[in-house]
């Protein structure tokens, strides 16, 4: 990870930490395969929540004092109902799951073990709570999309190797802006979980 430092928080001490997260995630997300034309206002209240929630979890990545990658982590139970309704209907209990809200992490810090790091300390975090499942999702889009760049390679093989199996029946949707598009659209969105048991 060279110079670049992770440290972990929770609850209200995730606080301080929100206006830089919600402008890394403006960042990173702006890429494929999200495309997302961020509002920093509609950021800071949504991640607020994670400073509302006492036992959310920011594991967050610092190369000196610029914040350069984030993994943020929450119960499941204490979720918004789009992220808990497809359990929900599967007979899976929100309580027993831990959800992985994000990871996002700048493109040059990337490849240098950081992303394994912010799954390590999320599932410590999880055991730790008694959570039996470690879930998050990410959105799905055509093999054939038009802002698709050449050479993308998804990280579906970096998350099967972390032990994370991609469940399709465990889908929902989320409203965003793409780039370029003039209104928020629904983006089809499936759950990847792990097991701690």
């Amino acid at each position: 990870m060279g110079d670049t430092r992770l440290t972990t928080c929770r609850g209200q001490a995730i606080a301080p930490h929100l206006a830089a997260l919600a402008r890394l995630r403006i960042r990173v997300f702006r890429d494929f395969p999200y495309l997302y034309d961020g509002d920093f206002d509609y950021e800071a209240d949504y991640l607020r929540r994670y400073a509302e929630c006492a036992d959310s979890l920011f594991v967050l990545a610092f190369d000196g004092d610029a914040l350069v990658g984030a993994a943020t982590g929450m119960p499941l139970a204490a979720d918004v109902e789009a992220f808990r309704a497809p359990f929900e209907r599967a007979g899976i209990e929100p309580a027993t799951v831990f959800y992985y809200g994000e990871s996002v992490l700048l493109p040059e810090y990337r490849g240098r073990g950081i992303g394994k790091a912010f799954m390590t300390e999320r599932e410590r975090h999880a055991a730790g709570q008694g959570f039996a499942t470690v879930a998050f999702c990410a959105v799905e889009r055509p093999d054939d999309h038009p802002r698709k760049p050449k050479g993308y390679v998804p990280l579906h093989g970096f998350w099967h190797s972390r032990g994370y199996e991609r469940h399709p029946e465990l889908a929902t949707t989320f409203r965003w802006k793409d780039i370029g598009e003039p209104a928020e659209t629904d983006k089809p969105m499936v759950f990847w979980l792990k097991s701690l048991a």
